[in-house]
């Protein structure tokens, strides 16, 4: 299988690195600047397992020449669109797309420009980042990949996407409720980018602060009510055990969207939370709290950009 991995940063990286150590076919998908490092420097990962290196087969956006059996796709949701460009010659008659974006608006997207039945549902589970020289760092022991048709069904093609995902140094998990797998990584992942966010700091900090546990739980019951009425399907267990991680005092957790936020970087502000407030006024849902958060990111956005 011909794996085409769109984006060598943290996440996409780190799974790509995994796989090609374990002799699968990988090639990334990045620009410029990124292929130079990596050309000069190798793709480095320091693992939660012990530390590793390899030496990337690369392309940039323009050198693609025929399909490849599977994209894996981590980039930054609001850079969908030109990656979208970028793989189009990359996509076949039997291309499978793997998008482990956040949210779930990129689904929709994929299917409406590359066909439904190419694009499989998707998410990961990481805590890395890039550090100062480019290189990937594991944060904890986290490395969870899962996939599945979006229906549920069980495929040959899943089957064997499994087989090629297996034993490669990251936790695979073929999904039958891969939607409702999604629903819950979002259900997390808003709820955890807005608190934080909004507060400029980590949850520690929010739920040792007066007000702060009513404030998570009162955003984690909004967003539960969104993706309730977009179709997810409670489970009670998962429900309670996310709310319990988050509003744990003993451990400080952050997202993805803060810590660039902190950095002064462009966030995920409209896929992340402004998609959740879309679904919400379609619905006729109230979700003050979601819609201050969102006005929040925006303000930031616009302030980024005019600096």
């Amino acid at each position: 299988m011909r794996i085409l991995v769109v984006g060598a940063g943290s996440t996409g990286g780190y799974f790509g690195a995994c796989l090609a150590r374990h002799g699968r076919d990988v090639t990334f998908l990045v620009r410029e600047r990124r292929a130079a490092a990596l050309r000069d420097h190798g793709l480095v990962v320091h693992a939660d397992a012990g530390d590793f290196k390899i030496q990337p087969q690369l392309l940039q956006a323009g050198e693609i020449r025929g399909p490849y059996d599977l994209i894996l796709l981590t980039v930054k949701s609001f850079g969908l669109e030109q990656a979208i460009r970028d793989i189009t010659p990359a996509v076949g008659e039997q291309t499978l797309i793997l998008p482990v974006l956040n949210g779930m608006r990129h689904i929709s997207t994929l299917g409406e420009v590359f066909g439904k039945e190419k694009v499989l549902g998707g998410l990961c589970k990481i805590h890395s980042t890039l550090n100062k020289d480019g290189e990937i760092l594991q944060m904890s022991a986290l490395h969870q990949l899962s996939y599945g048709e979006q229906d549920g069904h069980d495929s040959a093609r899943v089957r064997q996407l499994d087989a090629v995902l297996s034993d490669c140094g990251f936790d695979n998990r073929l999904s039958m409720t891969i939607q409702n797998d999604m629903w819950e990584k979002w259900l997390l992942l808003s709820t955890l980018g807005a608190v934080t966010c909004l507060s400029r700091g980590n949850t520690q900090q929010v739920v040792r602060s007066a007000g702060g546990e009513a404030l998570l739980q009162a955003i984690y019951s909004e967003v539960l009510a969104v993706i309730t009425a977009c179709g997810y399907q409670p489970r009670p267990a998962v429900i309670a055990a996310t709310l319990q991680m988050l509003s744990n005092p003993e451990t400080p957790l952050t997202s993805s969207m803060y810590r660039d936020l902190d950095q002064g970087f462009s966030v995920e502000a409209d896929q992340i939370i402004g998609d959740l407030v879309d679904r919400a006024n379609a619905h006729a849902l109230p979700v003050p709290l979601l819609n201050a958060v969102y006005v929040n990111l925006q303000v930031y956005q616009q302030t980024r950009q005019a600096g």
